[in-house]
């Protein structure tokens, strides 16, 4: 969420943001609703002002009964207005959740994906001689993927990881563990961007089901087509990890000195894939179950795009790691997320699709979220202010053994592990 203040003093800014972005909101309506508001506000006020006055009178004074019909007459008048203020001011919220996020200077504006801008490459994509086999084909030869039981037992878009899969999923999970856990890893990656701060990641295992009132404070409650609701519990379950990482320190204020906070969040992920009904329908890549390791970071504003960068970086170490081809791509206007400041995505080669998919992404927020969560910092000074959050994929298990797979592929169709998973694998 935008603070009214900043939308009302930069008016022609988040008129063509919302442009930008796609969003349907009248901004000239709830400017307009926005007055309203603040007259009721101010009415409302100034009724209680002398309704406290008059209280305090009472007690003073031996000739009490005028004061009581005047003070009868405010609080008469103040029963009427606060059933049109709250109405006002529902109409206000409403409005208000719908507002995107501005947008960072170097942000591309475009209607779609065609005008997202590659920032860099790493490798020249994997070449074979013999034609390469996508991941399920590989699968099924090497015993490892199975979507056809899934699919009688649980339904469309699920699937059994069976043998070398299993341990290679369990191999990437530790491999990425390590190295957000590394206080020498993240300190030569920040210094290599320009963060100041080495502080390594906190692992976590959080919760898989978040309360409904939780997601629309992370601005994920929508779109609810693309959520598990669990009605009887008004709650959901999540579709990353950051969905329960983000609201870790809501309503609290966080000392200056103890940030950047830094998770690294282990969870299974739900997606109903509304959206891409025919899309990726074989193999792996696109499920309505998955496992993810996600990052989720709270700093001070002045750092929060250094703490975009070196999130990038350090999925950019992991990739080159494991040594799959890759493209770093930063999102046009059209292409990224109602409440991003700034999206990168990092989309890997896979060979057998021959093309690039996205693996990765990472979302600088900004304040957006947390004014939302109500999450501030303290400085040093004792003022408050809110505080600035990043959440990004670390691993997205399944579509990364995908590129390992599909670019480790061997001619007899067995698959070599990447040097860097070897000690994780017996």
């Amino acid at each position: 969420m935008l603070d009214i203040k900043y939308i009302r003093e930069n008016k022609k800014e988040i008129e063509k943001t919302i442009r930008n972005k796609g969003v349907n909101l009248d901004l000239e309506k709830l400017l307009e609703i926005d007055k309203k508001r603040l007259e009721l506000q101010q009415q409302l006020e100034i009724l209680q002002a002398e309704k406290n006055r008059l209280n305090k009178k009472i007690k003073e004074s031996s000739g009490k009964e005028m004061i009581i019909s005047e003070g009868k007459k405010i609080k008469e008048k103040i029963t009427k207005l606060e059933p049109k203020y709250k109405e006002i001011n529902r109409q206000f919220e409403e409005l208000m959740v719908k507002m995107p996020n501005i947008i960072s200077s170097d942000t591309p504006i475009g209607k779609d994906e065609s005008k997202n801008k590659i920032l860099r490459k790493f490798k020249e994509p994997t070449k074979f001689d013999f034609k390469p086999k996508n991941h399920m084909e590989l699968g099924i030869l090497n015993d490892s993927i199975d979507t056809e039981k899934a699919a009688k037992i649980s339904g469309s878009r699920f699937n059994y990881l069976f043998n070398q899969a299993v341990f290679l999923q369990f191999a990437i999970i530790q491999f990425v563990f390590k190295t957000l856990t590394d206080k020498k890893i993240i300190g030569e990656l920040a210094e290599k961007v320009g963060n100041p701060f080495n502080k390594p990641f906190t692992p976590v295992i959080p919760p898989v089901i978040a309360k409904a009132e939780i997601m629309k404070k992370m601005d994920r409650f929508d779109p609810i087509e693309e959520r598990y609701y669990l009605e009887q519990d008004d709650a959901l379950l999540v579709g990353s990890a950051e969905h329960t990482l983000g609201p870790l320190h809501m309503d609290e204020i966080i000392d200056e000195k103890d940030l950047p906070i830094r998770y690294i969040g282990y969870s299974t992920a739900f997606r109903r894939e509304a959206g891409g009904y025919g899309k990726d329908t074989t193999g792996i890549l696109r499920r309505h179950q998955f496992d993810k390791a996600e990052m989720e970071t709270f700093i001070q504003p002045e750092y929060g795009l250094v703490e975009q960068d070196l999130i990038v970086a350090i999925q950019e170490y992991i990739v080159q790691q494991l040594g799959i081809p890759y493209q770093v791509i930063i999102l046009c206007t059209g292409d990224m997320g109602k409440p991003d400041f700034r999206q990168i995505d990092i989309n890997c080669w896979m060979p057998g699709q021959n093309e690039y998919r996205e693996t990765h992404t990472s979302d600088y927020m900004t304040d957006y979220q947390a004014r939302r969560l109500n999450t501030k910092l303290r400085r040093k000074n004792g003022s408050t202010e809110f505080i600035h959050m990043n959440d990004a994929t670390a691993c997205a298990i399944g579509r990364m053994i995908i590129a390992i797979m599909e670019n480790y592929q061997q001619k007899d169709g067995t698959i070599k592990i990447p040097t860097v998973l070897e000690g994780y694998i017996k």
